[in-house]
């Protein structure tokens, strides 16, 4: 080998090391879990029911998840023979969406903490998939109905750090831009627990970001928190 080919041959290394992290890119219907995430934030991320993807996933409770796994994130159940490598191609049948699951009525909701709604449902700035409710700088965060933690930490872009509260399998609750959280996941929580306090949310305001979610999609708190 000559002394040119022996310093190129790491770099041709790395390189090719580098391209085999393409695999790890998610397609539009699947998600690679990383190191980290659980069933409930990466439902919370595509605005999934993490019920429905343990179902499309035969993932039983969804509590064993890897990095690595790659999940479906469609409901459809492929009736046909796949194509193999070895062998005649089969003719795919025609796939069927799986039988829907009866929705469970909401909980009884309280408000979050004390303050008027600044920034409504959709609207801007925050993701626009809740309310931003002003407040003050450490003030107490507590649980709109009872519960149990399915997520606590920071690893959700745009939320800070968030709580999601699961309160049966329609609905669950989430509490973003929290200056500190005083639960972790798997707690039962009561309505009305104080479970954080309030921190900063968009233009450095203090600020609670409260969502309320119905089989994994977001709906406008407004129509189920009580008139004040």
């Amino acid at each position: 080998m000559t002394p040119r080919f022996l310093i190129l041959l790491p770099l041709m290394l790395l390189l090719a090391s580098c391209g085999g992290h393409s695999s790890w890119r998610d397609d539009p219907d699947t998600h690679i879990v990383r190191r980290g995430e659980t069933l409930f934030s990466i439902a919370w991320r595509y605005n999934k029911s993490a019920r429905d993807l343990a179902r499309w996933n035969r993932l039983g409770d969804g509590s064993l998840i890897y990095p690595g796994q790659v999940l479906q994130l469609q409901g459809r159940a492929a009736s046909g023979a796949r194509q193999t490598a070895s062998g005649p191609v089969a003719r795919p049948r025609e796939s069927r969406p799986l039988p829907s699951i009866p929705a469970q009525p909401p909980p009884k909701w309280s408000w979050p903490t004390k303050g008027r709604i600044n920034v409504d449902f959709g609207a801007k700035p925050g993701t626009g998939t809740g309310v931003l409710i002003d407040g003050k700088a450490g003030q107490s965060i507590r649980a709109a109905a009872s519960g149990r933690v399915v997520y606590a930490g920071s690893g959700l872009i745009g939320y800070g750090k968030l709580i999601i509260i699961k309160h049966n399998d329609t609905y669950l609750s989430a509490y973003g831009y929290n200056a500190s959280l005083l639960v972790k996941e798997g707690e039962q929580i009561r309505k009305g627990q104080q479970i954080a306090t309030m921190g900063e949310g968009p233009e450095r305001k203090p600020r609670l970001h409260f969502e309320i979610r119905r089989n994994g999609k977001p709906v406008n708190p407004r129509q189920y928190l009580p008139k004040r």
